[in-house]
């Protein structure tokens, strides 16, 4: 029986049941067939990343060893010397064939201009990487949503028409322009306006430790942070507003209220818990972005992360490391769609029965 806690027309928050009226659990069989078909379409997925990742970057005009090459007298023997040394010389299958064979033991080759193990060069960069974007995607996230709850349940109030119309404002601005923009005002200075944040990088190279260190890497994470929030949350706000505003005509809700809950209660306790499960797409494909950075603000603000390394190696380009990068950018996507697909039971137990 409902009380006013669950009310009668929140059923879809009631677990799901078999034939014979027991609860279903997370692990009942049609539970398991939903995670069996999700993983093995995550792992077609994979399989595809790896061959478009071969074939894209092949129909990227250069030549990589003749612009390795640029500026320095290099002979025609040596021109070949190089291409045999990087296994450019070989048939296109082959080279493909080869790729696959290492990429499935976690050999991503080696780059062309680093002369260093993909791999390696990934590591290396990935802490930066997963510092900026990772604090840029907790902020916007819980920013979008907490707005597009507020405005979704005011909708049609200046606050609405103020948060939205911010919000697309921002989502239509290149993040490589806001990034020049906040460089010009925040960082050189303008008019009254001094200049306060580092131009560009990670750190400011004086040999600072401990404390010190972290407020240093901090105040170099303002800028490129602010731009990716700006930019970034409006997408989450939007989803949210949507999906809360789909949920706020359902009889439930006016159900909790004629039951005497309070306002703020029916949507904390029933319209938004309905109302996440798009947004837990949202929040997971931007999880999924974490590892991918941001390569125009990253390479604007010079952060030596993943973003920017791709960037470099796009430039020559160095084929070992953009696929490489491709792959851990598509392999984070993928994993983070397969960890929100597996959840979506969980939450809401019509999905998977």
């Amino acid at each position: 029986m409902a009380t006013a806690d669950t009310p009668a027309g929140a059923v879809r928050a009631e677990p799901a049941r078999t034939a014979d009226g027991a609860p279903r659990t997370g692990a009942s069989p049609g539970y398991l067939r939903h995670a069996a078909g999700k993983l093995g379409g995550a792992l077609v997925s994979l399989l595809a990343v790896l061959v478009t990742s071969f074939f894209l970057f092949r129909i990227v005009p250069g030549d990589p060893v003749r612009t390795m090459t640029r500026g320095v007298p290099t002979s025609a023997e040596q021109l070949a010397t190089l291409r045999r040394q990087f296994g450019l010389d070989q048939p296109l299958w082959q080279q493909f064939a080869d790729y696959c064979a290492k990429a499935l033991t976690g050999d991503l080759g080696t780059s062309f201009q680093f002369r260093a193990p993909v791999a390696e060069l990934i590591a290396a960069k990935l802490p930066a990487t997963l510092l900026l974007t990772g604090v840029a995607v907790v902020l916007y996230s819980a920013l979008g949503l907490w707005l597009g709850t507020r405005s979704a349940w005011r909708h049609g109030g200046l606050g609405d028409k103020l948060n939205t119309g911010i919000a697309l404002t921002l989502w239509s601005v290149p993040s490589f322009w806001l990034g020049l923009l906040l460089i010009i005002v925040f960082s050189v200075g303008a008019g009254p306006v001094p200049g306060l944040f580092p131009t560009g990088g990670m750190e400011s190279g004086t040999g600072e430790t401990g404390l010190a260190y972290v407020l240093d890497v901090g105040h170099h994470l303002v800028l490129p942070v602010v731009t990716l929030v700006a930019v970034g949350y409006a997408q989450t706000l939007l989803v949210m507003r949507s999906s809360l505003l789909d949920e706020m005509g359902g009889d439930y809700l006016t159900t909790a209220r004629a039951k005497g809950l309070r306002d703020d209660d029916v949507r904390r306790r029933h319209a938004v818990p309905n109302a996440l499960l798009p947004t837990v797409t949202m929040v997971f494909i931007n999880l999924g972005h974490v590892a991918a950075g941001s390569i125009l603000v990253e390479t604007v603000f010079s952060w030596p992360g993943l973003g920017g390394l791709f960037y470099q190696a796009l430039s020559v380009p160095d084929l070992p490391l953009v696929q490489g990068l491709f792959v851990v950018f598509a392999g984070a996507m993928i994993l983070m769609n397969l960890i929100a697909d597996l959840l979506y039971p969980l939450l809401d137990p019509r999905v998977g029965r």
